[in-house]
């Protein structure tokens, strides 16, 4: 089980960091053209990157790491240490901010609440650095699924954001536990999200396993909003779960949002293949392996 939750945070840590150079780059034909096929860290094409570098994180993987640097710190996930330590961070911060944080930024400004403060984006990526959590809290579902939407709430309130990340929450404990996300993700769409805005976009996800990728996700949407990226995660997630390589290139090679589909693909193929399914290559060379090393340590 130990293994299967450090490949869940590794993975998703290493896809982050390959989808950094062909982030948001929309048009396949450029990222073929300039990159080829992505097998390796790259430095980022476009200027929202700008000052990162190969084997760096976008500002989600930022977060990400930031979070696992709380939970490490304080044995846990804690609401009100996480948030004062995003706000600190994000003070400072020389990297890419999107609308959801300046918006997050802006009300904490305001004199708004801390964990009242969210916007109401309903980006994907919102939902996509919660395996820290799962990791920490990975003997009780329910602590975790709190502990995650409270989360994902400070920075994206969004009610499809939140069902998505308690969505994946459940999904990496069934995981863990051994079943395949082939088979894990129906039995959550039907048994228990059947209701929810994010069901339909799960099963149309499902529904194109046989799908060409590129073909697939342009046809959902490159975009960051859940509507598009939820079904090309689910894709990517089934089409590929036996080999973590594979899916983790594809997606990249897909265009657009590649971080955020990336980060919950990475969790879940991670965590149901292993941490030897992880390229070993690709966590040499990532910039803060060794610190990532030392938090996990930590818990």
């Amino acid at each position: 089980m130990k293994v299967k939750r450090k490949g869940m945070v590794w993975g998703a840590f290493v896809a982050d960091a390959l989808a950094l150079g062909a982030h948001w780059v929309y048009n396949t034909r450029v990222i073929d053209k300039k990159f080829g096929r992505v097998e390796r860290y790259l430095d980022p094409l476009t200027s929202y990157h700008a000052g990162k570098k190969k084997g760096d994180f976008t500002h989600y993987g930022d977060q990400l790491l930031l979070l696992l640097e709380s939970v490490a710190t304080s044995s846990g996930f804690d609401q009100v240490t996480f948030a004062n330590a995003w706000q600190s961070f994000f003070k400072d911060y020389q990297g890419y901010r999107d609308k959801a944080s300046k918006t997050t930024l802006e009300n904490m400004l305001a004199g708004n609440s801390l964990l009242e403060s969210g916007s109401s984006s309903d980006d994907l990526a919102g939902a996509a650095r919660i395996s820290p959590i799962v990791y920490a809290h990975a003997q009780d579902l329910d602590t975790a699924i709190q502990a995650v939407r409270s989360q994902t709430a400070l920075t994206h309130n969004h009610p499809s954001v939140l069902e998505s990340a308690e969505f994946f929450t459940r999904l990496a404990f069934k995981v863990l536990e051994g079943k395949r996300p082939s088979e894990a993700i129906p039995e959550l769409l039907e048994k228990r999200f059947q209701d929810t805005e994010i069901a339909e976009a799960g099963f149309q996800g499902l529904a194109s396993r046989e799908m060409d990728t590129r073909a697939a996700i342009a046809e959902f949407g490159q975009t960051c909003s859940v509507e598009a990226a939820f079904p090309g995660t689910v894709h990517v997630m089934v089409k590929f779960e036996n080999n973590f390589k594979d899916a983790m290139v594809e997606n990249v090679m897909a265009g657009g949002d590649s971080a955020a589909r990336g980060i919950l693909a990475g969790m879940i193929i991670g965590a149901h293949l292993g941490l030897a399914a992880v390229p070993e290559d690709w966590l040499a060379t990532l910039n803060a392996g060794p610190k990532i090393d030392r938090l996990l340590s930590k818990l």
